[in-house]
């Protein structure tokens, strides 16, 4: 029997064959146990048990609600990783002089991002930073994804999102997600569609910006991902530690940052901060 208490974070996920997750849990900043590979639980009996402590991820003082998936309300308010430009890059305000953390703009939003193509619930558009590939995909749950622009600043892939965006879809149906039901996609012709459609558009976002270039990318393969699942549901029906305390189930499944029981879903990501007791 495997037995272990800590601030819960979101899963690492590796690419393997499926791909291979891991349990992380923290004890003052520091994962402890090592990580604890998810899929060799599968088709056994989890235990999850929220002992009613959560602690803010950012500066570990107590709280008893979490914002922006872990983080207590000042820190949401005054770190520039939770502000709304970090979801809506588009809304970029570094130019104006009032980003909250100039020094963490510079070296996190001014950097190699990446527009891509995935297929979670269907296809769509999003943007990451080049270092966080392939995890983003895998935590969106994508069957499929395909980088199509490389630019030097979020901002930019920002602009460029919302200009796809008009043609696809830029966000995820999680409950569709998470029945498997998605058929794959030929994502190279999807990105000549787009292409087609957006090329001026492109030319006039890349007269605006004065950082960097926009890198067309035709060259790159799709890469596709399998998922450590038994059983998709059949019905979604999410399960709440805060409802809940205590969730003892069979596990399913694993998929994006979501457990799959056998009487439910649950996002880990969104108790990012909870202390979590897992059992197996």
């Amino acid at each position: 029997m495997t037995k272990m208490i800590g601030q819960l974070h979101k899963m690492a996920a590796a690419i393997a064959e499926p791909v291979q997750y891991n349990f992380v849990l923290k004890q003052d900043g520091l994962v402890i146990d090592g990580l604890v590979p998810v899929n060799e639980f599968l088709g056994q009996n989890l235990r999850l048990t929220f002992t009613g402590k959560i602690s803010c991820i950012a500066c570990n003082r107590a709280i008893t609600k979490t914002f922006q998936q872990g983080y207590c309300f000042p820190c949401a308010k005054r770190l520039a990783a939770t502000d709304l430009c970090i979801v809506r890059p588009q809304t970029c305000h570094f130019h104006l002089g009032t980003c909250r953390e100039p020094e963490w703009g510079q070296k996190s939003c001014f950097i190699p991002h990446i527009v891509y193509l995935a297929n979670s619930s269907g296809l769509k558009v999003g943007v990451t930073r080049e270092t966080q590939l392939p995890t983003r995909w895998i935590d969106q749950g994508a069957i499929q994804a395909l980088p199509i622009l490389r630019v030097q600043s979020r901002h930019q892939a920002g602009v460029l999102e919302v200009a796809i965006a008009k043609l696809v879809a830029d966000k995820t149906d999680w409950r569709k997600m998470l029945r498997g039901s998605n058929d794959k996609i030929d994502m190279v012709a999807k990105r000549d569609e787009i292409f087609a459609e957006v090329a001026i558009t492109i030319q006039e976002i890349a007269g605006k910006f004065k950082f960097g270039d926009i890198e067309i990318l035709t060259a790159e393969p799709v890469q596709e991902f399998n998922y450590p699942v038994l059983q998709y549901p059949d019905k979604i029906t999410s399960l709440d530690l805060d409802k809940t305390p205590q969730i003892n189930c069979k596990l399913q499944g694993v998929k994006g940052q979501y457990l799959l029981f056998d009487s439910g879903v649950i996002n880990l990501r969104k108790f990012t901060g909870y202390e979590l007791g897992i059992e197996i």
